[in-house]
């Protein structure tokens, strides 16, 4: 992935707008919505390793996030160990799920690809909600979720967690970053661009696709361990195949395959399902609207729609100065 000027100063620009709102003591239901919205970028972010940078369209991705939550609530409440352990299961645990999904699911493509995985992911839920229900608590879910101790911090304190999970995004961010820019995101993205081409080429195709998959099974793991430990409480319907359409949706609305698009989406979707909800019970539908007027008006995202503005604006700039 080439990035440029424009991925720069909207980065810069997130960067500022996330540190300064918080400086305002915006109040702790909007502290709670930023935090809830920085946790879903990550989750996001890990989505869109897989449906930017090949193009595959998952439904399983509830799945990750699902067993990422319950790693890290089985191992604070059932097996006494810290958070930090518990986070390091639930990222092992995502993308162990995620490497046997793509046993299954890689073996098709293009909207069968959406289908097994969908698939895949429901026989989780199911599993979840009903039949392992002595193991994860069934409708009833596990309460009591622990969050993580540095340093005696006081991360119940939703400021001190906003500033964590802020910091842990940064550090998602760095390695999407890292990964995009090396060879192994360089061939990836000539996977997306041709992939008749890149098997002629030598490269494993298949290889190359489970890699990304488990890469993002294991960022999905980690957002839900830390959602997990914001809602101190964790049940089955975060497995549910809506959870994954509700990420599919935050990627398209902000730009899939940008930098900073899923971010974007997030941020987009969060404050408007927060808005909507708060005067109609139909918040849900208007959304949908929203949506449908986005991809039509802005068919490359948010964020790509202005990344194109930004490019068209400096090459004017260049010819103007010329």
């Amino acid at each position: 992935m080439k990035f440029t000027k424009f991925d720069i100063y909207f980065g810069l620009l997130l960067a500022a707008a996330s540190i300064i709102v918080p400086l305002l003591n915006p109040g702790e239901a909007t502290i709670q919505l930023l935090t809830l919205a920085a946790i879903w970028a990550i989750f996001a972010v890990g989505f869109d390793f897989v449906f930017g940078s090949l193009g595959m369209v998952s439904f399983g991705h509830a799945t990750f996030l699902g067993v990422g939550g319950y790693a890290v609530a089985l191992a604070t409440q059932k097996y006494g160990l810290p958070f930090y352990g518990g986070a390091v299961m639930a990222i092992a645990v995502g993308a162990a799920f995620a490497l046997l999904f793509s046993f299954f699911a890689l073996r098709v493509s293009g909207i069968f690809f959406a289908l097994v995985t969908l698939a895949l992911s429901q026989l989780i839920f199911i599993l979840a909600d009903s039949k392992l229900r002595g193991f994860t608590g069934g409708s009833d879910g596990i309460s009591g979720v622990e969050r993580p101790s540095f340093m005696g911090i006081d991360f119940y304190d939703p400021v001190a967690y906003y500033w964590f999970v802020l910091g842990v995004y940064a550090l998602v961010m760095l390695v999407v970053i890292s990964l995009r820019s090396s060879p192994f995101g360089r061939v990836i993205a000539a996977i997306r661009d041709n992939e008749t081409r890149a098997d002629q080429l030598g490269f494993n195709i298949n290889r190359y696709k489970q890699i990304t998959f488990v890469i993002s099974g294991a960022l999905s793991g980690l957002a839900g361990a830390l959602l997990a430990s914001l809602l101190m409480y964790m049940n089955p319907q975060m497995l549910h195949w809506t959870t994954s359409g509700d990420v599919i949706i935050m990627t398209l609305l902000g730009g899939s395959g940008t930098l900073w698009g899923a971010t974007v989406g997030v941020i987009v979707f969060e404050f408007l399902k927060e808005w909507l909800s708060s005067w109609t019970e139909y918040w849900y539908g208007v959304l949908g609207v929203v949506f449908i007027l986005v991809t039509i008006f802005f068919p490359r995202g948010i964020v790509g729609e202005l990344e194109k503005a930004f490019a068209t604006y400096q090459k004017n700039r260049r010819g103007g100065v010329q």
